[in-house]
């Protein structure tokens, strides 16, 4: 969402490890859940001006239902899913060790480095460290 302190701390670095893997051929999707009548800066409208002022090269989409997030049990955001060539869940974790603050320039690029093990056999890595962020703010 484009108001969480958490997902500020990483839209840069989301933004360039997404291209690192959209260059190797790794689809990217990025999905709003929260309700944009509890934040108007979660707005359609705002999402637009986010994904332009980050750079983002994929798809920026909302989930008006949210059906997306219940059927993912997602629970923050951000929320990080990296699935097979057989769509089968292989990775559920963090982007890197950034919190509210950007991790180093220097820090493990953890969402990438578990979508080029998928991307190469299928599997994701053993250690997965969930990721942490705001709630997600459900509708009524």
């Amino acid at each position: 969402c484009n108001h969480c302190p958490y997902v500020k701390a990483i839209a840069a670095r989301l933004s360039a490890d997404a291209k690192t893997l959209q260059n190797i051929d790794i689809g990217v999707i990025a999905i709003m859940a929260n309700d944009p009548k509890q934040n108007a800066e979660d707005s359609f409208e705002n999402m637009s001006a986010f994904a332009e002022t980050h750079g983002f090269t994929f798809p920026y989409v909302i989930d008006e239902t949210q059906d997306v997030a219940r059927a993912y049990d997602a629970v923050c955001t951000p929320d990080f899913f990296g699935f097979n060539q057989d769509l089968e869940l292989q990775y559920r974790g963090r982007l890197d060790e950034s919190g509210r603050m950007p991790a180093a320039e220097n820090a493990r690029r953890e969402l990438v480095e578990a979508m080029v093990k998928i991307s190469e056999t299928g599997k994701g890595p053993a250690e997965q460290i969930p990721s942490v962020g705001c709630s997600i703010k459900w509708c009524p």
